[in-house]
């Protein structure tokens, strides 16, 4: 279980006001599909995926983005318990989707660059640390039912 301290809790509340959801949620997402592309057959419903262009204006995966980025914040709103709170939906991505857990790993790494790419300098190495060290937190809960 990963402790934050009140500090590292400011900092995460911080960068996540300065998030706007609707745009870094699919661009995120976008670049996880185009940076790795084998993450699309996840994501066959969403329809063509089979070129930059078409992964770049495919309006169901902009919306997905914006619900896994959401999502996010319930971490963000209980940072003490976000294992719990990831409980259902890892469940759901293990038994159900079988999604490879990696690939939330690559999904937190393109958050973090998305958000670096919109903060620019105040998205220093000290932010950035404790950023990474909330989304570990968040891809250990949601790879914990992977067990």
């Amino acid at each position: 279980m990963v402790k934050f301290t009140e500090q590292e809790r400011d900092i995460v509340r911080a960068v996540w006001e300065k998030v706007d959801v609707d745009e870094v949620g699919p661009e995120a997402l976008i670049r996880v599909l185009i940076t790795y592309p084998w993450t699309e057959r996840y994501f066959g419903i969403f329809g063509d995926l089979f070129s930059i262009s078409a992964v770049s204006t495919n309006a169901k995966l902009a919306e997905h983005g914006k619900v896994v980025l959401r999502s996010l914040g319930r971490a963000v709103e209980d940072m003490d318990n976000i294992k719990n709170a990831y409980a259902e939906l890892s469940r759901l991505h293990c038994e159900k989707i079988h999604v490879d857990p990696d690939n939330f790993r690559l999904l937190a790494d393109c958050i973090t660059i998305t958000i670096a790419c919109k903060l620019k300098s105040t998205f220093n190495s000290n932010v950035q640390a404790t950023w990474q060290k909330f989304l570990t937190a968040v891809v250990e809960a949601m790879t914990s039912q992977y067990n």
